[in-house]
């Protein structure tokens, strides 16, 4: 698992820049994630990796396209001391795991780190400390073991 550390007010033009909209499909849009910002981020990203971000991340439009595009990406979770309410929302919809947590200056791109969605607990095992964070209300962390809404969806009938 790596860390990929994004500052403050990322917005969602920065983590799929529009002209690369032409598609809904998460591994075709993954492919040109932050490619204007952190040109590296598309080709090494993997499966399983999470980005620590500071505060308004995913600000502003409402396209559900930026967090498709992380996960097709393989970013397993996003942790941030704050998210603009609508990513938030589409983020948890399709199935994206996101932390609200100030640990931007606690978490660096070499730590490892072991995420316990249940429990608030995020542990950086390389400095050998504990953050906790409110976990998500059971019925979003139902969404996100589904898969997202739609899946959760299918599963109630």
């Amino acid at each position: 698992m790596r860390i990929w550390k994004f500052g403050d007010n990322v917005d969602t033009d920065q983590i799929i820049p529009a002209e690369y909209l032409t598609t809904g499909d998460a591994k075709k849009l993954a492919a040109h994630a932050f490619v204007k910002v952190r040109p590296e981020f598309a080709t090494e990203v993997q499966e399983g990796d999470v980005i620590v971000a500071s505060d308004n991340f995913g600000c502003g439009s409402s396209r559900e396209h930026a967090p498709r595009a992380l996960l097709g990406a393989g970013v397993c979770c996003v942790i941030a001391k704050s998210f603009a309410r609508i990513f938030f929302r589409n983020s948890i919809n399709i199935g994206l795991p996101l932390i609200e947590a100030d640990v931007f200056d606690r978490i660096d791109e070499t730590d490892q780190i072991e995420i316990r969605f249940d429990g608030g607990v995020i542990k950086n095992l390389t400095k050998n400390e504990e953050y906790s964070f409110k976990p998500l209300p059971e019925f979003m962390q139902n969404l996100l073991e589904s898969g997202g809404l739609i899946n959760y969806i299918k599963k109630q009938k």
